[in-house]
């Protein structure tokens, strides 16, 4: 990454130490794309590449977020109080330098869509954008299985989730301000990544048309 190509990585201290954002800038953004990594993983993944790639070719602004765990070279993730506080911070930052004015769609990877569908209105996203939302986690033996569809239910914007069809940690249902894309594949969501520009994309591109700032609220006559 080269800063003629647009691009930047910044450290931003949060309550559970630095993250590290890479920033890739669009000339004149329409808004910005916020995305996590997966619990092990990094922001390299096959399918946050191609969401930003979609994104970037519509007019988005980027920023991929490692997590202070992963800055730090932990591959376990802490709690999720502790993850979302960290992405607030982020969040908070960016919306006050690099992305300033722009309107947020924030989301991730499975543990990254997670922390973006609980953090969705603290952070003041315009929508969510899941990829491979990890709805049930794995089974252990003599351990309850507890279904994380109320973490997609809590958020009130819109949501895109694009998942596997053999994702092993299921697949959410669509409901009312939420689509669910379903590709070949599984959770890793490593096939088809022209499919998944073309439905991020055309995700985006609905966003992107939402009014601007948002009007203020109809004052009331005492």
């Amino acid at each position: 990454m080269t800063a003629a190509e647009g691009h930047a990585i910044r450290e931003i201290g949060t309550p559970q130490g630095p993250a590290r954002v890479h920033l890739r800038r669009a000339e004149a953004p329409v808004g910005a794309l916020v995305l996590g990594h997966g619990a092990g993983g990094g922001v390299g993944a096959p399918d946050l590449t191609a969401a930003c790639d979609a994104a970037h070719a519509a007019g988005w602004s980027v920023a991929l977020v490692e997590q202070p765990y992963r800055v730090a070279g932990r591959r376990a993730p802490p709690r999720a109080p502790r993850l979302d506080a960290a992405w607030n911070a982020v969040l908070a930052a960016l919306a006050a330098g690099d992305l300033a004015g722009l309107r947020l769609v924030s989301g991730g990877r499975s543990s990254g869509a997670r922390v973006a569908c609980r953090t969705a209105a603290a952070t003041g996203a315009r929508g969510v954008l899941c990829l491979a939302f990890p709805l049930q986690p794995a089974p252990r033996r003599g351990v309850p299985v507890a279904s994380r569809q109320p973490e997609l239910d809590a958020v009130t914007v819109p949501v895109l989730v694009v998942q596997g069809r053999a994702d092993p940690f299921g697949v959410p249902a669509p409901a009312p301000g939420r689509e669910v894309v379903v590709l070949q594949g599984d959770h890793a969501l490593r096939r088809e990544a022209a499919a998944l520009r073309a439905a991020v994309g055309r995700w985006l591109a609905a966003r992107a048309a939402e009014e601007w700032p948002p009007a203020p609220p109809p004052v009331t006559p005492r």
